[in-house]
């Protein structure tokens, strides 16, 4: 062997010697990242080898593998889709659109792994079973069960949990799914039935309202005959108690004019005779009567003499309404 060729070997081992740890550490580290891998706690993880599922982790934290294990990540969070919307028949022969939202989980992951592998092909599997499962209920049930206005026909609360519950209890089975709820978010008739709809739901609106008027006047009614009657009756409660009232006043005036003119009938007589004179004279009243009327009995102011006879005092005088009232201030003071 030249000597040009062993300086040629000597450069290509040197390389080999120096390259070769180079990939043995970077294997090493290859090695040592693979057999470690997070799970989030929203998601199953699937280790798989070869295609095969070895084992399924749902708890979340960090977890080691093979380094030729391959994990598989599925969502473990409720999740939720709208199927197209489709009519469906009833079994009184009536089309009825329907808008469904569909709830659902992953609860087999491995049946769900092996039967779909994704969630989009997931929601395809089962928004079919959903409508199929729609249809075959829907044709059990007259079309007045889901859109009567009337609560004791209605009945679409069973209608929709018995949906639920059929393709619940298939998707378990067959796709490793755990259907939550199946919701009908509107049922609305066809295009062509929806003004006829419309009218007949116009007019048994307007029936209702006009019962509910009827009976609001009615109702009316009985209350203001009662309120008049129970004003009637506090105003007759009232009168009563007023004319009571009114007749104790006036006895009790009554009274008091009787004790007044028992005390002094005169000034009593007087007084009356003033008022009299208040009532009826006037700057605008004439009056023609005759001298000797007690009314102007009172106008004459000269003392007249009382009544002829022996008496051994001075003659007796009969006072006038002046002299009257001079007697009575004299008696006050």
């Amino acid at each position: 062997m030249t000597e040009q060729s062993i300086a040629a070997i000597k450069p290509s081992n040197l390389l080999r010697r120096r390259t070769l740890p180079a990939l043995v550490a970077v294997l090493t580290l290859w090695a040592v990242v693979s057999s470690f891998f997070a799970l989030d706690v929203t998601e199953y993880g699937l280790v798989t080898r070869f295609g095969r599922v070895v084992r399924v982790v749902a708890e979340p934290g960090l977890h080691g593998v093979s380094p030729f294990d391959r994990v598989v990540r599925l969502d473990k969070r409720i999740l939720f889709f709208r199927p197209a919307a489709a009519e469906f028949l009833t079994i009184d022969k009536k089309n009825l659109g329907v808008d469904s939202l569909v709830t659902w989980r992953i609860a087999d992951p491995e049946r769900f792994l092996a039967a779909l592998a994704t969630a989009a092909t997931a929601e395809l599997r089962l928004s079919d079973v959903v409508l199929a499962e729609i249809g075959a209920v829907m044709g059990r049930y007259p079309a007045s069960v889901l859109i009567s206005t009337d609560p004791a026909k209605r009945n679409y609360q069973a209608v929709a949990s018995e949906v639920a519950r059929r393709a619940a209890d298939f998707a378990r089975t067959a796709y490793g799914i755990d259907v939550v709820s199946v919701d009908v978010r509107r049922i609305y008739p066809p295009e062509l039935n929806r003004e006829h709809v419309f009218e007949r739901m116009k007019a048994e609106r307007a029936k209702i309202a006009k019962e509910n008027r009827s009976a609001g006047e009615v109702e009316a009614k009985r209350i203001i005959a009662e309120a008049d009657h129970e004003k009637i009756r506090i105003d007759s409660d009232a009168a009563g108690q007023a004319e009571r009232i009114k007749a104790e006043a006036d006895a009790e005036a009554s009274r008091t004019y009787a004790a007044a003119f028992g005390q002094d009938s005169r000034f009593y007589q007087f007084l009356r005779t003033l008022r009299a004179y208040d009532k009826l004279l006037d700057d605008k009243t004439t009056i023609f009567l005759p001298a000797d009327t007690d009314v102007l009995r009172m106008l004459h102011f000269d003392k007249q003499p009382g009544p002829l006879g022996p008496s051994p005092a001075a003659p007796a005088e009969v006072s006038t309404g002046p002299d009257v009232l001079h007697n009575k201030k004299e008696e006050v003071r």
